[in-house]
C-alpha cells in the first residue's frame, strides 16, 4: 500500500517512537538532514544510518540498519532506487513494520518485497512533510 488514508496516517504516526533514517546526512542543506532532523525535533527517536561515523541529531551513526540497537518503528529512506530492494529486505530482517521511501527511492521490486513480507510500506509523500500536512506539527524548515 503506498498511499494511506489520513486515518491510516495519523494512527501510523501516533504509532512511531523511533525513525531508522537509511541515508542520513550530516550536511544541513541536504533534505536527508532536514526532514530527520525535523522528525527529531518533533519528538521521534531518529537513528540515523549511514557509512559516515560520529553522531548526528544525539545519536551514533550506525553503518548498516542490522547494526542499530533495538526495535525500529519506521525505517525512513534517503538512498537511490538502486539500493531499495536491499533496503526492503534489510527491514524485513530487522523485523521493522513501516518501510517508508522518501519521493524518488522506492522501486516496484522493493514494494513488492516489503508488501509481501507484510510490511506497511509507503511511496511517493515524504515523512517530515505529511507529518505537517496532517497538522501534527510545524512545516518542516528548509535551508
Amino acid at each position: 500500500m503506498s498511499r494511506l488514508r489520513r486515518q491510516q496516517l495519523e494512527d501510523l504516526y501516533a504509532s512511531i517512537r523511533t525513525i531508522a533514517v537509511i541515508g542520513a546526512s550530516a550536511d544541513p542543506a541536504k533534505i536527508a538532514h532536514q526532514i530527520p532532523r525535523y522528525l527529531h525535533d518533533q519528538g521521534y527517536r531518529v537513528l540515523p544510518v549511514s557509512p559516515r561515523a560520529g553522531e548526528l541529531f544525539g545519536e551514533t551513526v550506525r553503518m548498516s540498519l542490522a547494526d542499530v540497537p533495538g526495535p525500529v518503528d519506521v525505517v525512513d529512506v534517503f538512498r537511490p532506487p538502486a539500493e531499495a530492494a536491499s533496503i526492503a529486505r534489510q527491514a524485513i530482517a530487522a523485523g521493522t513494520p513501516v518501510l517508508w521511501f522518501q519521493p524518488g527511492t522506492d522501486t516496484p521490486e522493493a514494494v513488492r518485497i516489503a508488501t509481501d513480507a507484510g510490511l506497511t510500506v509507503v511511496t511517493g509523500q515524504c515523512l517530515g512533510a505529511t507529518h505537517a500536512q496532517l497538522g501534527l506539527g510545524p512545516a518542516p524548515a528548509r535551508s
